[in-house]
């Protein structure tokens, strides 16, 4: 951690994970708060796995703290990562299974986006997370699979 301005700093691998909440053709998309790389732009609800945490319950907690949701985890859509980046994204479809969406932690606006009208996404990986998406999706799978 940088002493002078609390930056945080992953010498090692760091895995995070993201999630794609679809409902009748829109995505959950969250509009990042002040103080957050990216801040104005709109992701993907994600989150740091902490220490000793099983990836998916990380998953499950991430979908609560930023979205206010209960959801049900589908599968790995897959892992992304870029050359020189610390963070490893695993990346996962997730059905709601309780709740209605609220902006929380560090997200101060949530929308349901179609493909093809989205916001200014925060990071480049947003869109290879929506191609894992539709990947998937266009292999057969369907929402009662995720159950």
């Amino acid at each position: 951690m940088c002493t002078s301005c609390g930056t945080v700093v992953y010498l090692d691998p760091k895995l995070a994970v993201a999630l794609v909440i679809e409902r009748g053709g829109r995505f959950l998309l969250g509009r990042r708060g002040e103080g957050t790389r990216e801040a104005g732009k709109w992701g993907f609800p994600a989150g740091y796995v902490d220490r000793g945490e099983v990836v998916e319950a990380a998953a499950v907690r991430e979908a609560r703290e930023e979205v206010g949701l209960e959801v049900v985890l589908g599968p790995l859509l897959g892992l992304l990562s870029t050359e020189g980046e610390s963070v490893v994204l695993a990346v996962f479809a997730a059905e709601i299974a309780e709740g209605e969406p609220v902006a929380g932690d560090d997200l101060i606006e949530l929308g349901w986006f179609t493909p093809d009208a989205l916001p200014p996404l925060a990071f480049a990986h947003d869109q290879h997370i929506l191609t894992a998406w539709h990947d998937w999706r266009g292999a057969g799978a369907l929402h009662s699979t995720m159950r």
